[in-house]
């Protein structure tokens, strides 16, 4: 099972994980906000799945969840302690989806991105596996020049790409830094 925070970030992974598995794409990602931000990330997943002939499999919408998860850490900086308990929230989502449609392993998308610390999302991988006992890969896909590949094939395709993590106190960030500018 491979989580999926957008398309863009997809996009290598599929291509390196496809030549030797059978994957199953999860979108789980209620710290997207606002709403029409993550419609517009989810129907690229779709575009994405569809033209790629893999299975999708979409969690509910639920940023209350998610808001209520991150309470306190609001003001916490970009990679700070909100993302450790971001990426928990998904990737134990991930991992119980797994398991419950008996795929061998779980991995995620999120270390595609040169702005997600890899070494801490194999660490919460590694004791969500355990906790849930289904098996986490520890793909970094950002090596090898994953990263470049992703951008590679998002414009071959024309997905869209956001210009901000997803949550409102990313996208705020953003907009603070683009003022500065």
């Amino acid at each position: 099972m491979l989580h999926v925070c957008c398309a863009p970030c997809a996009t290598h992974p599929i291509e390196v994980l496809s030549k030797e598995n059978t994957i199953v794409g999860y979108f789980d990602n209620p710290n997207i906000q606002p709403k029409g931000e993550y419609d517009k990330r989810l129907e690229e997943v779709r575009r994405l799945f569809h033209q790629s002939a893999i299975e999708l499999v979409e969690s509910h919408y639920d940023p209350g969840s998610w808001n209520e998860a991150v309470r306190g850490l609001e003001n916490e900086p970009e990679g700070g302690r909100r993302c450790e308990v971001c990426f928990r929230e998904r990737l134990t989502r991930a991992a119980l989806t797994a398991r419950s449609m008996e795929c061998e392993a779980f991995t995620t998308t999120l270390t595609v991105s040169r702005h997600k610390n890899s070494k801490l999302i194999h660490r919460i991988g590694d004791q969500i596996a355990e906790k849930i006992g289904v098996k986490f890969r520890r793909d970094d896909f950002k090596k090898r020049a994953g990263y470049d590949r992703s951008i590679e094939l998002s414009k071959k395709w024309g997905f869209y790409r956001q210009d901000y993590c997803g949550c409102l106190y990313s996208l705020k960030d953003k907009q603070q830094k683009d003022k500065k500018r």
